[in-house]
């Protein structure tokens, strides 16, 4: 489905993946988990195409997306909930929303059921439903992230890539977004997860891979990693 081999890329002269390579298939969550500053936001960006990788491929179902422009990227079916939300503060929850399925509107994309989509949507996120005609700027961090994700969604995507959902959030709110992660897996949506409290990352996942200083150091079943004694040391000490 998503297979990145041997990616380089970073920013000017600093270079911050040093030939990673990794596999998400079809209808599975994939974890990538690390300390701050490992590049695992730098991954997303590059396989999104915020940044231009300045080595190895990226393929999505097959065809290369290296080095695309990301509204390119987005139509060939590469949804990304952006690390920060970024959503579209002056305009409703549901223009947002609406926003996130734009290529199937305007034909890029198999266009499908986008006002029932829109209402699925809003089942899953039962918050913003509540709030579809408030100002999305107005919502509090943790509706916006829910937003963030909600709009991802709404392209009817290959492959979401979620950059840390729980960034910022308390708690109980940390606990509804990997609820509804867990919902998104049960109906078959392939997820890259980039997430700082490893322990619910690893719950969620079916594998799981471990970024340090822009290198892969181990991967393997989210489940034997949960086990690991020097993954537990580094990443689990204080999980969630």
């Amino acid at each position: 489905m998503l297979t990145i081999e041997k990616l380089s890329a970073g920013y000017g002269k600093v270079q911050v993946l040093h030939g990673i390579s990794i596999d998400v298939p079809r209808g599975k969550v994939v974890t990538l988990i690390g300390s701050n500053g490992a590049g695992k936001t730098t991954t997303m960006r590059a396989v999104s195409g915020m940044i231009a990788p300045t080595g190895g491929t990226i393929t999505l179902n097959g065809k290369r997306i290296d080095g695309l422009e990301p509204y390119h990227v987005a139509k060939l079916g590469l949804a990304h909930s952006p690390e920060g939300r970024r959503v579209f503060a002056t305009m409703s929850v549901t223009d947002n929303l609406t926003l996130g399925a734009f290529p199937r509107l305007t034909g890029s994309r198999p266009r499908g059921d986008v006002p029932g989509d829109l209402e699925r949507a809003l089942e899953l996120f039962p918050r913003l439903k509540e709030r579809r005609t408030q100002l999305a700027g107005t919502l509090s961090g943790g509706e916006q992230q829910m937003l963030a994700m909600a709009r991802a969604v709404m392209l009817n995507p290959e492959v979401v890539l979620l950059d840390e959902p729980s960034m910022g959030l308390a708690p109980i709110l940390v606990d509804e977004v990997f609820r509804i992660i867990e919902r998104l897996k049960s109906q078959g949506v392939t997820m890259l997860l980039v997430e700082q409290f490893a322990a619910a990352a690893l719950a969620v996942a079916d594998y799981a891979y471990v970024l340090e200083n822009g290198h892969i150091s181990v991967h393997g079943p989210a489940d034997r990693l949960r086990n690991d004694p020097a993954v537990r040391a580094a990443y689990l000490g204080g999980g969630h």
